[in-house]
Formats: C-alpha cells, sequence, structure tokens
C-alpha cells in the first residue's frame, strides 16, 4: 500500500479557485491509479475525479466536468486536483485515494480503491 497525504485545502470565495496535492510514499507510485474524492457533512463520500497511472486516462463526476482538472506527476509522487469556479456546493473533506492496478484500465468504485489519505478541508463562501 502507499501512504498518501493531502494539501491545498482551505477558504475561498464562490468562483474561486484552489488546487489540491497529494504526496504518496511507499511502493511504487506509478503502478496505482488515483482519485479524488469528497464528503460532505451528512452526506455520503463521492467520487470528483480519477486518472490512470499513466495519467493518459482522466475520469469526472458530472458535478465537477469543466471545472476541475486531476493532474499526476509520476516523478514527483504527486497527484493534483485543480479546482476552478468553485461552489459553496463544492464544500467538503477531500479525499485522495489510491488504486493499485496491472493495467490502464480503472475502476472509479469507492470499494476498489485500496489506501486513503486522512482528507482535506476545502470551504466555498458564497
Amino acid at each position: 500500500q502507499v501512504q498518501l497525504v493531502e494539501s491545498g485545502g482551505g477558504l475561498v470565495q464562490a468562483g474561486g479557485s484552489l488546487r489540491l496535492s497529494c504526496a504518496a510514499s511507499g511502493r511504487t507510485f506509478s503502478r496505482y491509479a488515483m482519485g479524488w474524492f469528497r464528503q460532505a457533512p451528512g452526506k455520503e463520500r463521492e467520487f470528483v475525479g480519477a486518472i490512470s497511472w499513466s495519467g493518459g486516462s482522466t475520469y469526472y463526476a458530472d458535478s465537477v466536468k469543466g471545472r476541475f482538472t486531476i493532474s499526476r506527476d509520476n516523478a514527483k509522487n504527486t497527484v493534483y486536483l485543480q479546482m476552478n469556479s468553485l461552489k459553496a456546493e463544492d464544500t467538503a473533506v477531500y479525499y485522495c485515494a489510491a488504486q493499485f492496478t496491472a493495467a490502464q484500465a480503472m475502476s472509479i468504485l469507492r470499494r476498489d480503491f485500496d489506501s486513503w489519505g486522512q482528507g482535506t478541508q476545502v470551504t466555498v463562501s458564497s
């Protein structure tokens, strides 16, 4: 498994931007597809976006498509989530997750991710 540490959360006004980072340590980062999930108070943890181990494929929830961009730098063992045009409904704790995969294909289901970070709070004021 890999150990994951998120950073970059904070308070931002609606319409603003934030970039989250997730630093990984442990086993070979490039063998892991990576995902971002979020959980708002009283709600289930939901999928936000994911990226294949090579970075060649990305996936997004409909609610963030066109506003959020996921990327990775395998040389730095880091995955990023660039969040633009933030809305109040984006307020949540954001979690980074890793999925060990031997192929380009990946799952975006929460249960298929093996390792999780501790989360970082994102608050968007309206």
